[in-house]
């Protein structure tokens, strides 16, 4: 399917001067540039009225199902600026995907990958002087919501897709600090047959009791258990976690109930190229604090879009702490991180064909 893009400039563009002052300290998702790409959708037309334009408001009905029965679903993915000043997307073929298979679960209609793709890129055009330098990147937020106005208990008849973007600053100043995490044994983020392998919003909320819990306890982050048994690692609040051990192997929780994150399918294949044994296996919490305390186990860490790799320092709980590799970030962690992160900003080879030249 191919769909032309409107172009409409806004007509009131931030100045120079005052998206300099902006890009000088922008944290993280709080500072946003000046245009939005939307398509929308409706049983008798399809998807139509393709467009980038200034940012603003949605105008909703009070009646619109995203409100009522949570028919929400989005991405994140980043524009990063090589040192020749050209742009990279990395792996947007992958979130377009994964974008799909939401569409899928939730039911709702599925956005065609190439218009996704086109609809990124066309944002990243009009505002690449948004996407700052150095460790900066420009955060991108696709995102489809269920606007018919109708409370009944269905699938929505149309959509609106649409694409917004945050310059973010490094993740980490002074570069990545081990983070501390708390083991939730009260709540539980997805079962089998859930929508845990779907990034819509409802996964999210569903951690943020627990998340404070964790803040509660001096910790940075939660962990997950599984839903059934109460004992298996899954995932932390919104990023996928690894395990590296005295061997030199790696393992991940399986997928299923936890998201299918782009990050940690590239940590997989990064690692597998440099002759590491991945495992992608179910891992006890039990085992976790085992492993740790005799020093079979390395190192821990998270991986995500925002943070990339966050190496784990220690782990709490209502059992006790245990330190990870001294409280220390790993060797492994990191020098995957370096690899990585040189490959989304043009600085050394990229074997996978993982980059796309924003033109």
């Amino acid at each position: 399917m191919t769909l032309t893009f409107d172009i409409k400039p806004t007509t009131n563009p931030t100045s120079d001067q005052e998206r300099a002052a902006k890009l000088a300290n922008p944290g993280f998702g709080r500072v946003f540039t000046d245009h939005m790409a939307v398509v929308q959708f409706s049983q008798d037309k399809g998807w139509h009225s393709a467009r980038v334009e200034s940012r603003a408001n949605f105008p909703l009905d009070p009646a619109a199902a995203v409100l009522h029965y949570a028919q929400e679903i989005f991405e994140g993915l980043k524009a990063y600026k090589r040192d020749d000043g050209g742009v990279n997307l990395f792996r947007p073929d992958a979130n377009a995907q994964r974008f799909w298979n939401s569409a899928e679960r939730m039911a709702m209609a599925q956005l065609p990958q190439n218009v996704f793709i086109e609809a990124v890129e066309q944002l990243v055009r009009i505002d690449r002087a948004w996407i700052p330098g150095g460790e900066g990147s420009l955060y991108l937020r696709p995102f489809m919501i269920a606007n018919e106005v109708f409370l009944g208990v269905k699938p929505s008849a149309e959509y609106i897709f649409a694409v917004i973007a945050s310059p973010v600053g490094s993740y980490f100043k002074g570069g990545p600090a081990p983070v501390s995490i708390w083991v939730s044994e009260n709540y539980t983020r997805a079962a089998v047959g859930g929508t845990g392998g779907v990034k819509c919003g409802g996964n999210y909320a569903a951690s943020l009791k627990a998340q404070a819990e964790a803040i509660a306890h001096g910790c940075d982050q939660v962990v997950f258990l599984d839903a059934i048994e109460r004992r298996y690692v899954e995932e932390l609040g919104g990023m996928n976690v690894f395990f590296v051990f005295d061997d030199g192997s790696l393992s991940t929780p399986p997928l299923g109930t936890i998201l299918p994150g782009i990050t940690r399918d590239s940590i997989i294949k990064l690692a597998r190229d440099a002759g590491r044994e991945v495992r992608e296996e179910a891992y006890a919490i039990d085992q976790w604090r085992a492993d740790a305390k005799s020093g079979k186990l390395k190192e821990a860490f998270a991986c995500g879009t925002a943070a990339v790799i966050s190496p784990i320092g220690k782990v709490r709980s209502a059992s006790g702490d245990v330190l990870i590799n001294g409280g220390e970030a790993g060797p492994v962690a990191m020098g995957l991180r370096k690899q990585l992160v040189d490959i989304q900003y043009g600085r050394s080879a990229d074997p996978h064909n993982w980059i796309r030249d924003v033109k």
